[in-house]
């Protein structure tokens, strides 16, 4: 490299750090700048998830930076939903038919200190805490932060300014609101929101229930969720709407509704969580939504990736590992550039974002419809036929079927839109098969997925002739 670039990334989250680490092993001069004081030095309170699913993609993205050894030591494997009636009655739904397929559950606080800490072993990766970024000047490519600790201001200058900080990007922000481009930007909020409880662990310090699942509780209109920790505590996450139905967030307002609406429907659950109600009023409620703009860039000054540039609802367990897999592909898109220059970042810049947008598009909106997938459908004698189906082809033929979850969480060098194009068009064939009778349960596997391959490529060729004809 003729000079090394300086680079700035704005918010030292999973994805900022791993970029970080990435762009100080590629030899780049990175200053990393966060607004929270070092999670590897303080507590950090509950109310963001505490634990994530970390999966193929993710995994890529590990390999990549060298650390995949280090990470997997931090994980719990998790083979499957395991899906909890009302009466407490349990079944392991597998995530996949083909065993080596399986997610992982892993502690945000442990990967993000892991990742900084590997970031700060290159000397020429500096890391900054308690700054905040305010705004970005994205056409001097300076940014302006406040100091927490000594309230004062002072503005960065750099080659190249990255955004890695989250939903709320103080670049995108600035994209927004200085009407130099033409920036479009939507938000869509659902109308549940989540909030973070535990299960402790046993007193013996093991698992008081199942430890290599992904625990799901669907109640139709809501629903709770619990990951497993080192510790033998479960994270838990109870989605529910703001305001509608019998029991919401705006009414569950003391002790009593709270025991009520979980006796009621998640009792086994509540046989866990003797400290169900300090956890209810301690820990915050927050908002779920879909982010969504563009351009991601500006010339070859700046960039948004993660979630600053597409924020997704927690629905696939793909947040994470989309936000790791912008990296792979940014690097990718380094590979092929030029960034000795300008006119060299700005080609990167684009070509990573014309590659990579339309999968994150994808990833937003199968997100969206996994939402309705576990709160309701999991439980509906259909989709468990469908299901059940399927596990038996991947575990038959391993190499001629994957579902559309295989297909999106295991299978990392397809990109989410072509994941999401195939996994809806054999999900739409299955499902108008069973309707029709036209599957035979009692008939030859192998005949069955034929049949499923083959109204799935009719299907997608009907999309490809609708598409061609908009167009």
């Amino acid at each position: 490299m003729k000079k090394q670039q300086n680079i700035l990334i704005i918010g030292a989250g999973l994805c900022g750090s791993l970029l970080a680490l990435r762009l100080g092993q590629r030899g780049f001069n990175v200053n990393l700048y966060e607004m929270r004081p070092d999670l590897r030095k303080v507590e950090i309170s509950a109310g963001r998830s505490i634990n994530l699913a970390l999966s193929d993609r993710g995994l890529k993205a590990m390999r990549l930076a060298g650390v995949e050894d280090k990470v997997k030591e931090l994980c719990i494997p998790m083979n499957g939903r395991l899906l909890h009636d009302m009466e407490g009655n349990t079944v392991l739904a597998p995530y996949s038919g083909r065993e080596h397929e399986f997610i992982n559950s892993i502690s945000r606080g442990d990967l993000n200190a892991l990742l900084l800490d590997e970031a700060e072993k290159h000397q020429n990766v500096n890391i900054y805490f308690n700054k905040k970024c305010k705004s970005v000047d994205f056409e001097n490519t300076t940014a302006l932060f406040e100091d927490y600790e000594t309230k004062e201001n002072f503005v960065e200058d750099a080659d190249i300014i990255i955004a890695t900080d989250g939903a709320g990007s103080a670049l995108r922000k600035s994209y927004f609101l200085g009407k130099k481009i033409l920036f479009s930007f939507s938000q869509d909020w659902l109308t549940h929101g989540y909030k973070e409880l535990s299960i402790l662990p046993a007193k013996n310090g093991g698992y008081q229930t199942y430890k290599n699942a992904l625990h799901i509780w669907g109640r139709d209109s809501f629903m709770l969720i619990a990951l497993p920790n080192l510790d033998g505590s479960f994270t838990v996450t109870l989605f529910l709407s703001f305001d509608e139905g019998e029991y919401n967030f705006g009414n569950l307002t003391t002790p009593e509704k709270v025991l009520e609406f979980f006796e009621k429907y998640f009792k086994d659950a509540l046989e866990l969580m003797p400290n169900l109600v300090d956890d209810f009023f301690t820990n915050p409620t927050s908002p779920l939504g879909t982010v969504k703009c563009s351009p991601w860039h500006y010339k070859g000054n700046t960039l948004l990736m993660g979630d600053a540039a597409h924020a997704i609802v927690p629905f696939y367990g793909q947040g994470m590992n989309a936000s790791f897999e912008d990296v792979v592909v940014f690097d990718k898109a380094l590979d092929e550039g030029e960034p000795n220059s300008e006119a060299g970042w700005e080609a990167i810049f684009k070509a990573y974002e014309n590659s990579r947008k339309m999968d994150t598009d994808a990833i937003a909106d199968l997100a969206i419809d996994n939402f309705h997938e576990m709160k309701g459908h999991v439980n509906n004698a259909i989709f468990r036929e469908k299901r059940n189906l399927e596990m038996a082809f991947e575990k038959n033929f391993p190499d001629d079927y994957s579902s559309k979850y295989s297909l999106v969480t295991f299978n990392e060098d397809i990109g989410y839109r072509e994941a999401m194009l195939r996994g809806r068009a054999q999900d739409k064939a299955i499902l108008n098969m069973l309707a029709d009778k036209e599957l035979d349960s009692n008939a030859d596997l192998k005949t069955n997925l034929e049949k499923v391959n083959r109204a799935t490529e009719e299907i997608l060729e009907d999309d490809r002739v609708a598409k061609n004809f908009k167009h």
